[in-house]
């Protein structure tokens, strides 16, 4: 019989973004969706004077620094890149893998089953990482089966927010990559990217409320499917964002927390322009002020406003 060095009942976070706020739709006269949200009226933009080639960095397990067991792997080779590989190589149903980060945060990853490799951020700074791969027994119950500190050196506080990962997944054939690249063909520089995706995303995704009341725990954003169907939450509001903005070379975080009391997705990015443009958006043509696409879909000037006023309405938890 398997012996387990200790056992432990995970509280499983569960991304159920219901409501992604506590603010209701609304169409009002004074909502800042006025252009044209075709992809037609984009493409007869004159071409801008930024390079809008797409640059999608691919994560490795180049397999230098590699810590395993016969459960799992952990590659860590590119750490100082602001990632680790890591696969599970087990006969469990269900696994999830969790890292500590040097702040005692964790965050906590429901695991593919399919003996690859998956990538995930080291989001939190240098320091000693905790990962720790989890076998569930029964309920909430999980049993480490591999489990591994790593000392990490990032290179900068940029790179892990331009590599895909899981829960910003994409790559170079993605069609949100190549419709960020369309977004992208007008801008002179990154804050007209960011303004470009934003304004298309908002026009044209809806809110999906029957998926709000049915999504389950471990949830993963399909960016191509968000794009298809122009519907999603607010989880894939932001991610799509994220892999349209990210593989412009435009470093962009996703990050989960709370709008009000309700748990939510938004993201910041950062431009050599401006440094990090934190927190929600609502772009007026001369300044950022909120950056949460899943508000700016159907939120009008007087809400948007009343959310700003509360400095305290978004606390952030996680960053990926």
């Amino acid at each position: 019989m398997k012996k387990y060095k200790y056992l432990l009942s995970l509280i499983v976070l569960t991304l159920s973004f219901m409501a992604c706020g506590d603010q209701q739709p609304a169409f009002n006269s004074d909502s800042t969706t006025t252009e044209s949200s075709s992809s037609g009226a984009m493409a007869k933009e004159s071409k801008g004077s930024r390079d809008n080639t797409i640059r999608v960095l691919t994560p490795e397990a180049s397999g230098v620094e590699v810590y395993s067991n016969v459960d799992a792997s952990i590659d860590a080779s590119n750490a100082s890149e602001g990632y680790v590989m890591v696969k599970y190589t087990g006969s469990a149903a269900k696994v999830r893998m969790l890292i500590e980060t040097p702040a005692g945060n964790t965050y906590n990853y429901l695991m593919d089953l399919d003996g690859n490799y998956d990538v995930y951020p080291l989001s939190e700074g240098s320091g000693t990482y905790k990962i720790g791969v989890y076998e569930n027994l029964h309920d909430d119950q999980y049993a480490a089966a591999f489990t591994q500190s790593v000392s990490v050196t990032l290179k900068d506080e940029y790179s892990m927010f331009l590599y895909p990962n899981a829960y910003v997944d994409f790559n170079a054939n993605s069609k949100a990559v190549k419709k960020g690249q369309e977004l992208a063909a007008s801008a002179n520089n990154d804050i007209e990217v960011v303004q470009n995706v934003y304004h298309y995303i908002t026009k044209n995704v809806k809110y999906d409320y029957d998926k709000a009341e049915t999504v389950q725990s471990g949830y993963i954003p399909n960016v191509d499917s968000t794009l298809a169907t122009n519907t999603g939450i607010c989880f894939d509001y932001a991610s799509l964002m994220g892999a349209m903005l990210r593989s412009q070379g435009i470093p962009t975080r996703l990050e989960i927390g709370y709008a009000g009391t309700e748990y939510h997705a938004w993201i910041s990015v950062y431009t050599k322009e401006t440094g990090w443009i934190d927190k929600i958006i609502q772009f007026d043509g001369t300044d950022w002020t909120l950056m949460d696409p899943t508000l700016g879909s159907y939120a009008s000037n007087s809400q948007v406003k009343k959310t700003l006023d509360d400095t305290t309405y978004y606390q952030l938890k996680y960053k990926y």
